[in-house]
C-alpha cells in the first residue's frame, strides 16, 4: 500500500515477477478491495495470496506513532508473517523510517549487531558498489561502522559471488591520519578483522569501484548517494539542452542515439532498486517510493537472492568469526 502509488505498482510487479519467476510466492498484503480491483476482478493466480490489511502508514507519519497507534498496518502485518514464517522476506515502497523501526521491533536484531543499517547498489565504472548506512543512523560509534562492513561484505559476497570483497571506510583522505576519531577508530578494528579491508576511500573514488563495500554513517551516506543522484540528473539534463540547443546539436544526437539509449540503461535508477534494511533477523527490502513497476519488481528480485543465500545466517556465521566483538 505504500510508495507514490501503492497497489498500482505493487499488483503490476507481482504478476510480473510470478511469470519471471516459477519458484516464487507472493502474498500481497493490504487493502483488500483495492488489491482485487488492481486484478481487475481476476482471480489471483494459484501462487499469489492476499493477506488484508485494514490500515497504511503514511510516506510522511513519524516512525514511532506508526509503530505505536498502527499495528494494523501492512507494513506490520506483512513483517509479522516474516516473523511467523509464514514468509521468507518482506518487500515495501513505503515509509522508510516506519520499515526500519517496525523491523527492528518485531524482528529483532542479529545478534551482535547493534544497529541495522540501510544498503544499496550504486553503479560505477566497472559495475557497481554497495553502499552502508544510507539514513537509517546518523550518528554511530566505530563498532557500528565495523559491524555494517561485515553486514555489507556477506550481501557482496552472496549476492555478487564475490569471494573476498574490497571494504572501503569512507573518508576526507586516504591518509591514517584523516577523518574523525571514529573513523580511525574503526579503522583499526577493519584492520584487525578477517575482512579484506582496503583502507580509507574518498568520495570522488566512488564511481571507479575502488572498493566493492563503502562503509560510511548514514549522515554521510545520505548526503553521499543524493550528490551522486543529483549530479546524474545534471549531467543528463546538459546533454538534453546541448542536443536541442541548434540544428548541428540535434543532427549530432540523432547520430549519438544509440549510444545515448545504453546509457540511459546502464544508469537507470530503476535496475538498482530494493535497499536491504541489513542486520535485522529477517529479510526486509526497502524499494524506492517513486518506484514504478519494473523497478519494484527489481526489489521483489534483491529479496529472492537474499531469501536463496540465506543472508542473515551468513552475517550471524561471519560475526562469530570475528577476533573483535563488540
Amino acid at each position: 500500500m505504500g510508495g507514490d502509488r501503492g497497489v498500482e505498482v505493487a499488483v503490476p510487479a507481482a504478476l510480473a515477477a510470478l511469470e519471471a519467476w516459477p519458484q516464487l510466492r507472493l502474498i500481497l498484503v493490504g487493502r483488500e478491495e483495492q488489491i482485487r480491483n488492481a486484478l481487475d476482478g481476476a482471480e489471483p493466480p494459484a501462487r499469489l495470496g492476499i493477506v488484508h490489511a485494514a490500515e497504511v502508514v503514511g510516506m510522511d507519519e513519524p516512525p514511532a506513532e506508526a509503530l505505536r497507534k498502527k499495528k494494523q498496518s501492512s507494513m506490520r502485518v506483512a513483517i509479522n508473517l516474516v516473523k511467523e514464517g509464514q514468509a521468507a522476506a518482506c518487500v515495501s515502497a513505503g515509509n522508510t523510517g516506519a520499515l526500519m523501526a517496525t523491523g527492528r521491533f518485531v524482528l529483532k536484531t542479529l545478534p551482535g549487531i547493534d544497529r541495522p543499517a540501510i544498503m544499496a547498489i550504486v553503479p560505477t565504472k566497472h559495475g557497481r558498489t554497495y553502499m552502508l548506512d544510507l539514513g537509517a543512523n546518523s550518528d554511530c560509534t566505530a563498532e557500528h561502522l565495523f559491524q555494517f562492513a561485515i553486514m555489507g561484505s556477506v550481501v557482496v559476497h552472496d549476492i555478487e559471488n564475490i569471494a573476498r570483497p574490497r571494504v572501503g571506510l569512507l573518508n576526507i583522505g586516504e591518509e591514517d591520519i584523516k577523518g574523525n576519531n571514529v573513523v580511525r577508530e574503526a579503522a583499526r578494528l577493519l584492520q584487525d578483522s578477517s575482512l579484506n579491508y582496503i583502507g580509507f576511500i574518498e568520495g570522488d573514488a566512488i564511481p571507479d569501484q575502488t572498493a566493492d563495500v563503502v562503509v560510511c554513517d548514514g549522515f554521510s551516506g545520505n548526503i553521499a548517494l543524493k550528490t551522486m543522484e543529483g549530479t546524474a540528473k545534471l549531467v543528463a539534463h546538459f546533454l538534453e539542452s546541448e542536443f536541442r540547443g541548434s540544428l548541428y546539436g540535434r543532427l549530432a544526437g540523432l547520430v549519438a542515439l544509440p549510444v545515448l539509449r545504453s546509457l540511459k540503461r546502464r544508469l537507470d535508477p530503476r535496475r538498482y532498486n530494493g535497499a536491504s534494511l541489513v542486520g535485522l533477523n529477517g529479510i526486509v527490502i526497502k524499494s524506492h517510493g517513486g518506484a514504478d513497476s519494473l523497478a519494484f519488481q527489481q526489489a521483489i528480485r534483491v529479496a529472492m537472492l537474499e531469501v536463496e543465500k540465506r543472508v542473515p545466517d551468513q552475517i550471524r556465521r561471519l560475526l562469530e568469526e570475528q577476533p573483535h566483538q563488540g
